[in-house]
């Protein structure tokens, strides 16, 4: 594959992010300013790598002429030959590199991430298959260079985790681990098993994106309905005479 469209758009777009980028009020804004940015850098690489894919593009060109060019002395003519291939292979990766630049990623691809994991179906298996989880998703983080922060746990008596939720901080944590939500399963026999029985245990991971902080919220009275109701039945001398339960509802 080495037909890719033009990204005359993309160019226009990434100008218009540097003419932004260029403004001495850019930055005041510092979470529009990061959004920019990101954008920015992803249409920058894309320009680049669509220029590589360019210039590979003419170089496979040339050594196919030169290869076929019987004036051309013979060992520049094998020396040609001998590139096409891996001319070619650069050729395709670059453009599949410029065709992946050009989907816009998603709007929570560049935040933290909350992670939870939950103890499920195996008992105190389970459990302690929480715990293996959780340490191979800090591994894991160490290797991208992200921080990992227990924002709660519940420990279990035989080791790992009844529950624990931790948040994920580093660069594109959630693109990287959104598609770890669901059900994890694991087959083998456990530390607590005597008799070298395999066992079937399951924990469930939920990948949630760090949510935008939320300002004060001003709720006008007006838009407000207070219902009273009071109790009926026998008995008590506070019955039908107090409003026991309140309801409030937002118009």
């Amino acid at each position: 594959m080495h037909k890719i469209p033009d990204i005359a758009p993309f160019r226009k777009k990434l100008n218009e992010l540097n003419d932004q980028m260029a403004d001495p009020d850019f930055y005041s804004d510092q979470r529009r300013a990061a959004d920019v940015s990101r954008e920015q850098m992803r249409l920058s690489t894309l320009v680049e790598k669509f220029e590589a894919w360019h210039n590979t593009v003419q170089q496979l060109e040339e050594n196919e002429a030169m290869a076929e060019d019987e004036s051309v002395d013979e060992e520049l003519r094998e020396m040609a030959r001998e590139e096409l291939e891996s001319l070619a292979a650069e050729r395709d990766k670059l453009a599949n590199d410029v065709l992946r630049f050009m989907i816009p990623p998603d709007a929570t691809d560049s935040r933290n991430s909350v992670m939870e994991i939950r103890g499920g179906a195996g008992g105190d298996e389970a459990n302690i298959f929480a715990g293996d989880l959780f340490r191979m998703y800090s591994r894991y983080a160490e290797t991208r260079g992200w921080r990992v922060e227990v924002m709660s746990s519940s420990p279990a008596d035989v080791g790992g985790f009844k529950e624990i939720i931790f948040m994920m901080t580093g660069e594109e944590a959630y693109k990287y681990l959104k598609f770890e939500s669901g059900v994890h399963r694991v087959q083998r026999v456990p530390a607590t098993e005597t008799q070298g029985r395999i066992h079937t245990s399951a924990c469930t991971v939920a990948v949630m994106p760090e949510a935008d902080a939320v300002g004060d919220i001003d709720i006008n009275p007006n838009d407000l309905r207070v219902d009273t109701f009071r109790s009926s039945g026998a008995g008590g001398q506070h019955v039908n005479t107090t409003d026991s339960a309140i309801r409030i509802t937002h118009l």
